[in-house]
């Protein structure tokens, strides 16, 4: 396990998903985008679903972060656990192959009032890492002592403990506390839209960083160009 997180140090990870009502969903047009930003350098990939962890793992030889999530995120999204939220998803997710399961990490109520303890447990029984998403350094602490083995900055901004979080940039701060209260490898996820991001994510300690929207969501790119600011 080791070995996968060497190899995804100082890498940028792709977060190459898609909505099931998009277009870019399709199962081609899935393997095309994981293809090109691998081919543009992506040290990793974090997919959604069994389909696309299968598809990952099967043509692309980089570290996969799996993670289920539903169809649609719903509207009370930020009271709520919808990343990996049970056993049974970890489960679908390491019988697709990934390396590194990924799962909500903040101490909400999980369906089935299940524990995150358990489903780390679960995830090192399979000889696979655990990556908890975190959204506050406390969430962090708690996740580290339950047994995570990687930290991310995943949900700062998408919970209702984290509304301070910044909105248009990364949670640097959050990073830099994890990196200072913490002994696990921290990984800046969310919000990430400028190559200097990136730099100043390393240079506080990040083992890795993952990039989403900013690559693989067209639909959103597009709106920043359409939508911008007037000056």
């Amino acid at each position: 396990m080791n070995s996968v997180l060497e190899r995804i140090r100082k890498t940028v990870i792709v977060s190459a998903q898609a909505m099931p009502y998009e277009p870019l969903y399709q199962e081609q047009p899935m393997i095309a985008m994981m293809k090109s930003v691998i081919n543009g350098g992506a040290g990793g990939l974090r997919v959604a679903g069994v389909r696309d962890i299968q598809n990952a793992k099967k043509l692309f030889n980089v570290p996969v972060i799996g993670i289920t999530k539903p169809e649609r995120i719903p509207e009370n999204y930020k009271e709520i656990v919808y990343i990996t939220p049970t056993v049974k998803d970890v489960l679908s997710i390491i019988n697709a192959g990934a390396d590194i399961v990924a799962f909500d990490g903040t101490q909400r109520k999980r369906p089935n009032d299940e524990k995150i303890k358990d489903i780390i447990k679960f995830i090192h029984v399979n000889k696979k890492l655990a990556m908890a998403d975190i959204s506050t350094l406390e969430e962090g602490i708690k996740a580290q002592e339950a047994g995570a083995d990687i930290l991310s900055t995943t949900l700062a901004g998408y919970t209702m403990e984290s509304l301070d979080s910044p909105t248009k940039e990364p949670d640097f701060k959050l990073l830099e506390e994890l990196v200072k209260n913490t002994n696990l490898p921290a990984i800046l996820e969310g919000r990430i839209w400028e190559p200097q991001q990136v730099n100043r994510a390393f240079e506080i300690g990040a083992h890795s960083v993952v990039i989403g929207s900013a690559i693989t969501r067209p639909q959103l790119i597009t709106k920043r160009f359409v939508f911008r600011e007037e000056k």
